[in-house]
């Protein structure tokens, strides 16, 4: 249950991010899935994107 609502959280963290605008290519769905597992980072600058 817990690690559902981390999840959740992570997903809606990276969808305020824009990690899931322009899901195109491979290097952007790891950059969504690496903002929703790693989301407390984005609170303090980390940018995830991967390029």
């Amino acid at each position: 249950m817990l690690l559902a609502v981390y999840l959740i959280a992570g997903a809606f963290v990276a969808a305020t991010h824009h990690y899931f605008a322009h899901l195109h290519a491979a290097k952007q769905y790891g950059s969504a899935a690496l903002a929703i597992l790693l989301w407390p980072l984005l609170f303090l600058g980390v940018h995830l994107h991967i390029h």
